[in-house]
């Protein structure tokens, strides 16, 4: 597939290094000449320097040929243009937006319509907001994912010290007598990613990820000994930019106290029109004197949402020594992410990466049903439809020889019953199935089971 990519910033970026790797041709337009110039030692793929929203440049760019185009400039109207420009002077067939405006709603309905006939439009503050709410309200766990349309969560904690499982095998665990379909399906230990088997041991550090029924989840956390936060009720946010408006104002919906701190007294102005019960602190919220004026022993999380990385991490650090029970940061630099979750921090999200997985999900289409990147794009959870013709359909889980690396997860039965399956369990036509695996191995996965189903490539 031919796929024309409008900006060369880090998702952007992102999006074509997975591309590419999954032998698709990709070609950038990208406006800065000194980021075309590390594209192309970066890339195996086609740069052109120039404006995204210039149709004598996106024609240079073999628009007329493209099957997919994916708008992802830090200009929202350089964006929606490329889109526009597309629909009146080619035929591609499906387009893709990123927007980060606050009347995103407003935008989808116009985007949905037949001038722009914008297919997908990810907004990625509203995305990652969401995978932030799900956690807020538990202390112990770092993510939580969710797939089969809900009926499945993957649930990502840290093993801390004083955790009852430090130093137990997979078997040992198995024979503690663990919720019925629970299943510890990836570990991440310093850089390297395990896929754990019997006689694998949980260590200090270590990030696990259990899947399991979200009927068993609270069953499953009680096993592992993770405290369940029934309700929360204090909340403080770092950082008045979109995103952290966005997640006030969930917040708010859910009745929760939130003090939003900002240290631009114009933003902060800007913030109080939007807002309804959120307190405005106009100060440094990283500032450990501000956070003891401001009452921060005990509150339920502490949420550093700026734009720095940096300031992120160390804020979310001093926050928990001050007595915040949870910390979350905001981090876009791949490479910060582990070491991040070695410092202590309890959740980490990736607004690039949210993007990246919808923008992935989108591009793969027809049997495969949701992507989601693992930390540093080291491994992929991947959710198909087992469809006829496929080789792994049939066949019981310990017969189909699956890439080392790789592991079944979950089988969500058409009927809705779920299965978190062992050696003898069975796939058939028709169910949904969620793989963990090493990044790298997801092309060759996914042609495995796919082959043969007639697999719409968008």
């Amino acid at each position: 597939m031919r796929i024309l990519i409008l900006g060369g910033g880090a998702v952007g970026t992102l999006v074509a290094r997975r591309l590419i790797r999954e032998k698709n041709e990709v070609i950038i337009v990208e406006g800065r000449e000194e980021r075309c110039t590390e594209l192309e030692e970066l890339l195996d793929a086609k740069i052109i320097r120039g404006s995204a929203s210039s149709i004598r440049i996106l024609k240079t760019a073999s628009l007329d040929d493209a099957d997919m185009l994916i708008a992802v400039t830090s200009s929202d109207e350089a964006n929606l243009l490329g889109c526009l420009i597309a629909q009146a002077y080619s035929t591609v067939k499906i387009k893709v937006a990123r927007l980060r405006t606050h009347e995103v709603d407003l935008w989808r309905s116009v985007c949905a319509g037949q001038l722009l006939n914008i297919d997908l439009v990810i907004h990625p503050d509203r995305e990652t907001a969401q995978r932030i709410l799900r956690v807020v309200g538990l202390p112990g766990i770092s993510e939580i994912l969710e797939f089969a349309e809900g009926k499945v969560k993957l649930i990502g904690t840290n093993i801390t010290r004083d955790s009852w499982v430090v130093g137990k095998s997979m078997a040992d665990l198995e024979r503690s007598g663990p919720p019925k379909n629970s299943l510890i399906a990836m570990v991440f230990r310093g850089q390297q990613v395990i896929i754990p088997r019997g006689e694998d041991r949980l260590h200090v550090g270590d990030h696990a990820y259990i899947v399991v029924p979200t009927s068993k989840m609270s069953e499953t956390l009680d096993f592992m000994g993770i405290e369940e936060t029934r309700r929360v009720k204090r909340i403080f946010i770092l950082g008045g930019k979109q995103i952290g408006i966005e997640v006030a104002l969930q917040l708010e919906e859910m009745g929760v106290q939130v003090k939003l701190f900002e240290h631009d007294l114009r933003r902060c102005e800007k913030i109080a029109t939007l807002v309804e019960s959120t307190v405005i602190v106009h100060a440094d919220g990283s500032d450990q004197r501000t956070l003891l004026e401001e009452n921060i022993e005990g509150i339920d999380a502490y949420l550093a949402l700026t734009g720095d990385d940096e300031e992120n991490i160390i804020s979310s650090l001093l926050a928990k020594r001050l007595g915040a029970r949870k910390a979350i940061a905001l981090v876009n630099r791949l490479d910060f992410l582990p070491m991040a979750q070695l410092l202590g921090i309890n959740s980490i999200f990736s607004s690039r990466l949210v993007v990246v997985d919808r923008i992935l999900q989108f591009v793969r289409k027809g049997h495969v049903l949701s992507v989601t990147t693992l930390r540093e794009e080291e491994a992929e959870a991947i959710e198909l439809v087992a469809t006829p013709g496929s080789k792994f359909l049939g066949k019981k889980l310990r017969d189909l020889h699956l890439p080392r690396g790789a592991i079944v997860g979950a089988i969500v039965r058409p009927s809705g019953e779920v299965i978190v399956p062992r050696g003898d369990a069975v796939i058939q036509d028709g169910d949904r199935v969620i793989f963990f695996c090493l990044e790298l191995l997801v092309p060759e996965l996914e042609s495995a089971f796919l082959v043969g189903s007639g697999r719409e490539k968008a």
